[in-house]
């Protein structure tokens, strides 16, 4: 999974929206202890920074006052305290895209950005012409609103309007939150520079992502007036066409945490208040199929631990290198089958019986190329489903693909290779029968 910006991100415009919709514009049922969320009073509406001429001292202050207000808001709600003062700064669109542009660069080498596209275009989910960094970097700048950077410990809010607004404000609820995760739990430290989990990591990001969300619709219900809510939800036709225009490997991945991720995280908080959410933090899960069926998340159904030979670039030969293996996962393999064609219904039961899995991205000489993808499912029937499915997908592999047996009924591959005599050899080299 390509990382686009490492840091928090705040919600999209849109999937604020889609989220204050689907509570059906009522406040989020609160926990059945009420004492552990204890509702904020209202307060009057803080005049907009806007009122104020941009960068002068009168407008600087109403932020102050408008953002510290949130922040006792946020801990009131979230029943966390800071325990240090987390440095802010208001940035306007330009400045978000060569931050974007220089966190993409230091996240993503080009080796393994090469290395996601290889894979993304192999799998058929990328035109052949596309550049994958372009369509990043495009899809972050249009929608992002704010993040968190846990390196400078700072809040980073996006001004598209020059003042302080609805969006700016229920951004920075969320922003705040994440900020709070940090000091109190070790999620974000623990994740520094893995780059092979991609699934492990979209298993946590959907718990910070997620309990950000969940918090930041409780405060937007409980602390904005109703004009603000409503210009914080709306939906910018900009950035909803750019939305709409993007591979659905990079739309899907980006909202799911939003999503997915906060259904998740308030089905914990619905049953153990805010409690329970941080109890996710002491076990996070391991996988996305663990967001999106609770139920093994409860039961801690771990993963399957795949392995893929260590030597494979050196069985290879000359010439050859694996410059990216990592974890494609259940949600992935579901936007996979279905964008290769399976009806969604049948993707979506294909995925669902995910054990484990890792891939390998292969560069050879001459331009050659190949994706090694060992599969491994709950059950003999899952993995024939799985199978009958990916032999519907691959028709849109960018080369010449083969879903293969391996050792064991539970265990399908997917190899595909730039051309034949590259399939055979990787095929080979994997004693896998073609």
């Amino acid at each position: 999974m390509i990382r686009p910006l490492r840091r928090r991100l705040a919600a999209l415009v849109v999937v604020a929206a889609t989220l204050l919709a689907a509570c059906g514009g009522a406040t989020p049922s609160p926990s059945p202890t009420p004492a552990v969320i204890t509702p904020a009073p209202t307060v009057a509406p803080t005049p907009s920074a806007s009122a104020a001429p941009s960068g002068s001292p009168a407008a600087s202050q109403d932020a102050n006052a408008i953002y510290d207000a949130i922040e006792g808001q946020v801990e009131q709600i979230r029943g966390l305290d800071a325990t240090t003062k987390v440095d802010r700064e208001t940035i306007d669109e330009p400045t978000l895209r060569q931050m974007l542009a220089a966190q993409f660069d230091k996240d993503n080498p080009p080796d393994y950005e090469a290395a996601n596209e290889t894979l993304y275009k192999a799998l058929g989910l990328l035109p052949q012409d596309a550049d994958l960094k372009a369509l990043s970097l495009e899809l972050l700048g249009s929608g992002v609103a704010g993040f968190y950077d846990d390196d400078l410990k700072k809040m980073f809010v996006v001004s598209r309007s020059g003042g302080i607004g609805g969006a700016e404000k229920i951004t920075y609820a969320h922003e705040f939150t994440h900020a709070l995760q940090d000091q109190h739990f070790s999620v974000f430290k623990d994740q520094k520079d893995v780059r092979d989990r991609s699934d492990w990591f979209m298993g946590r990001q959907a718990v910070f992502e997620g309990d950000a969300t969940v918090l930041m619709a409780v405060w937007a219900f409980q602390h904005m007036t109703p004009e603000e809510l409503a210009q914080a939800t709306a939906t910018d036709p900009a950035a909803q066409a750019t939305l709409d225009k993007m591979p659905a490997i990079l739309r899907e991945s980006l909202l799911y945490p939003y999503t997915t991720g906060a259904l998740f995280v308030q089905q914990a908080q619905m049953t153990g208040g805010w409690d329970g959410v941080d109890k996710l933090y002491a076990r996070l899960p391991e996988s996305t199929e663990q967001i999106m069926h609770p139920e093994k998340y409860a039961a801690d159904e771990k993963p399957v631990d795949v392995q893929l030979p260590a030597s494979l670039a050196k069985d290879l030969g000359s010439g050859w290198s694996v410059p990216l293996y990592d974890t494609f996962g259940e949600f992935q393999t579901g936007i996979w089958l279905r964008e290769g064609g399976v009806p969604v219904a049948d993707a979506n039961a294909a995925a669902a019986g995910w054990g484990g899995d890792r891939l390998a991205v292969i560069h050879g000489p001459g331009g050659k190329w190949a994706v090694a993808w060992h599969t491994v499912w709950d059950t003999k029937a899952d993995a024939v489903e799985f199978e009958h499915a990916a032999s519907t997908a691959i028709k849109k592999a960018s080369g010449v693909a083969q879903v293969l047996p391996g050792t064991g009924g539970t265990t399908r591959w997917v190899v595909i290779g730039s051309d034949d005599s590259t399939l055979s050899k990787v095929a080979n080299v994997l004693s896998l029968a073609g």
